[in-house]
């Protein structure tokens, strides 16, 4: 129940994951740094599935994506916006060119301690208070798959004279069902970031970074990749996006409507048996992804680390991450039926050794 999305399922993947596939820049498969062939149409098809103006392939992970978006549009010295608890690369990326960072807090779920959705108006707040922000970026979902509105916050920004960057990072399976939240891409954000390897069946470091709006510069972006992004691109990377895109394109709909239907069975089944460990209401946050599975523990005599472990070493069972309040499972189109079953009855069965906390 974690990364990456495969989840070593061979049904989704690439049958020879060896060395047949593991090829160079030679005649007749494409260069990234100057596709015009193969590459060149596999970036098409990745734009034309989620609706964006261009789409940039990444090896690196969407942390080289997130780099040169974010180097693409700034200056040395100048302000960006940005949520605590973003990922690293951000705080990175202001070190690497030269910028000042201005952080916004979202508040807490009292009931989940989950961070909730970034507001349009903490947003607008800040940029009043620093209006020469050039650059707004959101992390939307969060590790925790809750959603920001992204759509207000664009205007926002928009209206402020910025552009916004949404990091979709955990969100590569937004925009495929109308059961999950619509994808940032259609939302108005400027440029954004997938990584497929999170919540699709791609290998580890497949992500694509999305030119959504003509604000965004597509020759910065595309000069900082080509200085980011190793010149020894893994055919073998490339490969697996590019299986990645064909199935999405070809079965997406039964993928997802199957997707849907495992999860509904799993939450229906927990929410009734489990009468301590809980799970968030959805309905606290702008918008959540079910997906993301958080088991809540709060205000029982067990925090999300021993959950964790105790899954792990009783029942072989890997969550995605840990807090003192709540754990996370990570889920996918790739995890069975008989996958969902284990963590439901080993959640069920954890349920009965807790007690509610009264401290």
């Amino acid at each position: 129940m974690h990364m990456p999305g495969h989840k070593r399922n061979v049904d989704f993947m690439l049958s020879d994951l060896s060395c047949n596939i593991d090829i160079t820049e030679i005649y007749g498969f494409d260069d990234l740094h100057n596709p015009h062939g193969t590459l060149l149409d596999m970036s098409q098809l990745a734009a034309e599935l989620y609706g964006s103006l261009e789409a940039f392939i990444l090896i690196n992970g969407s942390t080289v994506g997130i780099l040169a978006a974010i180097g693409a549009h700034t200056k040395r010295g100048d302000k960006i916006l940005a949520t605590t608890g973003c990922h690293r690369s951000i705080p990175n990326a202001a070190e690497l060119f030269g910028l000042e960072v201005v952080y916004i807090t979202p508040d807490i779920d009292e009931a989940s301690a989950v961070p909730c959705s970034i507001t349009p108006e903490a947003v607008e707040a800040a940029l009043n208070k620093n209006n020469e922000i050039k650059l707004v970026i959101v992390t939307s979902p969060t590790y925790e798959g809750v959603v920001s509105d992204v759509k207000s916050i664009a205007d926002i920004t928009h209206r402020a004279g910025a552009l916004l960057f949404v990091d979709c990072s955990h969100g590569a399976h937004l925009g495929f069902s109308d059961s999950f939240p619509k994808s940032p891409v259609t939302l108005g954000a400027d440029f954004v970031v997938v990584s497929l390897h999170k919540t699709l069946p791609a290998l580890t470091q497949c992500s694509l970074l999305h030119i959504c709006s003509e604000r965004a510069d597509i020759t910065a972006t595309k000069r900082l990749l080509s200085i980011l992004q190793t010149s020894s691109p893994s055919y073998v990377l490339m490969s697996s996006i590019d299986y990645c895109l064909r199935l999405l394109q070809s079965d997406s709909k039964r993928l997802f409507n199957e997707y849907e239907q495992k999860l509904n069975d799993f939450y229906g089944k927990v929410k009734k048996d489990c009468k301590h460990l809980r799970f968030p209401d959805t309905s606290s946050f702008f918008g959540f992804d079910m997906g993301k599975i958080v088991i809540v523990t709060k205000n029982t005599n067990m925090n999300g680390m021993e959950l964790c472990d105790i899954l792990r070493t009783k029942y072989k069972i890997e969550l995605e991450r840990a807090e003192q309040n709540y754990a996370i499972a990570m889920t996918s189109i790739c995890d069975t039926t008989e996958g969902f079953k284990r963590l439901a009855d080993a959640l069920i069965d954890v349920d009965k050794l807790l007690t509610k906390n009264i401290l």
